[in-house]
């Protein structure tokens, strides 16, 4: 790792974060909360939580409107710093900011939602009732990669049910995150941001009482690893191999428009982000030429430092050396920043990693299906299947695909890597575990269940 590259990463003492585009522009840099700050702040968080909750719905619902307000407020403002923290283009940057404004705005209606069911008793009289009720302090670890969307898709479900949280962000992602707590003003430590890297994400998964990861398959192993052997809940998103199945007949043109979005919008680093294009009988033709026009002409960014660069080059290279073919794309440009073209490769060889990891970049690979059994056999090849996207004109062809696929997203002529924040997100085999995130999953998620028995005093 370069010196540049590794001041990207937190250490025991200070986190910097750097601006992809311009590897010498300092974006900030904070003290590191390091392990016993993190479990002084959930400590205080935990002290916090019982008036909270206590302050009903009505005052956690105008909190979480007043905070989406102040995050539309100050749009621009968040953009921009998205753009030169994590290099996301500002139109990309706009709509994530939207976006979060939005996740608020839907989870403020959240408190005033029935918290339970009432039952019959099986005999006498008596009443039976469920109640949902929070578990107390949330632990939050965020990617960089969706600086404010993922932290508030996490932390809007979990305030609104009573609970408090901690966030850590990514260390790429610092600035991002403490500002995001500056404009959400939430009383005294309901929500408090712990700068840092693995020794404070670390902390936080030993110390809070329900936990949601967003990261690596590698980390989010440890961190379910470590909450199982606590005893609490525990949802980990690690990531896709994302296939996308062009089926004769599809509109051609539309296909390769979305494809290019999916592949190389901002730099292909989305969990959602196609990886394997699929095309089946006559569309592998028509197929490649239209990706060949349309991916250079995606302006993704740079990827997030010369570490991520390197291995994409690394990834290309290695295939290339064993028989690959390249379509379009797949250079290193002579600027400054951690750029590399959009790229498609063709004739990979099989066992090669790009078939069966996920890269984190522009970069996908074309394959041929000689029918829709094939095309499925092979999205469904890997063990993370998170998102796929299947483009065709045949609604029974869609169906079927959309019966068989494993992943937990499907979307039918859509890129994909778009996300419904009210719908429940996450996949299948090793790209999720636990409960799905966002919509009413969610709220789910951050509460336990509790059923409660009254029966009138002297029942025997």
């Amino acid at each position: 790792m370069s010196a540049t590259s590794s001041h990207r990463a937190a250490s025991s003492h200070r986190v910097t974060s750097y601006n992809p585009a311009d590897p010498t522009d300092l974006v900030v840099e904070v003290p590191a909360a390091g392990a016993e700050g993190v479990t002084a702040a959930v400590a205080r968080a935990r002290a916090a939580q019982p008036g909270w909750l206590a302050s009903g719905a009505a005052a956690r619902s105008a909190a979480l409107g007043k905070a989406a307000d102040a995050i539309a407020g100050q749009a621009e403002e968040l953009a921009e710093l998205m753009l030169r923290e994590v290099g996301k283009p500002l139109s990309e940057a706009r709509g994530e900011v939207a976006r979060a404004a939005a996740i608020l705005r839907y989870y403020a209606q959240a408190p005033f939602a029935a918290g339970g069911a009432v039952h019959e008793t099986a005999a006498g009289a008596g009443l039976l009732f469920t109640r949902r009720r929070p578990y107390g302090v949330a632990g939050l670890v965020t990617p960089w990669n969706f600086p404010l969307a993922i932290p508030v898709w996490k932390l809007a479900p979990a305030l609104a049910v009573g609970n408090t949280a901690v966030l850590k962000p990514a260390p790429e992602a610092t600035a991002l995150g403490l500002r995001l707590a500056e404009l959400m003003d939430l009383p005294a430590d309901v929500l408090t941001v712990v700068p840092g890297g693995a020794e404070e994400g670390g902390a936080l998964v030993g110390a809070a009482d329900i936990v949601s990861f967003t990261g690596s398959t590698a980390v989010g192993s440890a961190v379910v690893r470590g909450c199982a052997e606590r005893g609490v809940p525990v949802q980990a998103e690690m990531g896709g191999v994302n296939a996308a199945i062009v089926l004769p007949g599809a509109d051609i043109e539309q296909a390769a428009a979305h494809l290019a979005y999916a592949i190389a919008g901002y730099a292909g680093q989305k969990c959602t982000a196609t990886s394997r294009v699929i095309a089946v009988g006559d569309a592998y033709q028509p197929l490649r030429e239209a990706l060949a026009k349309a991916l250079p002409a995606v302006e993704g960014g740079p990827v997030i430092n010369e570490a991520a660069r390197d291995r994409l080059a690394g990834a290309v290279s290695s295939a290339l050396a064993d028989g690959a073919v390249a379509v379009t794309g797949g250079q290193v440009p002579d600027r400054a920043g951690w750029f590399i073209e959009p790229t498609l490769l063709e004739s990979v060889p099989q066992g090669h990693p790009l078939l069966g990891e996920e890269f984190f970049g522009p970069l996908a690979v074309l394959l041929p299906a000689a029918d829709l059994d094939e095309a499925v056999a092979l999205a469904n090849s890997t063990r993370h299947t998170l998102s796929a996207s299947v483009h065709t004109t045949e609604l029974d062809v869609a169906m079927a695909a959309a019966d068989r696929l494993a992943a937990g997203m499907v979307r039918i002529n859509a890129p994909s890597s778009g996300v419904d924040f009210h719908l429940p997100f996450g996949g299948s085999g090793a790209a999720s575990y636990g409960p799905r995130e966002q919509g009413q999953a969610a709220l789910d998620f951050y509460t336990s269940s509790r059923t409660v028995s009254l029966l009138p005093a002297g029942t025997l």
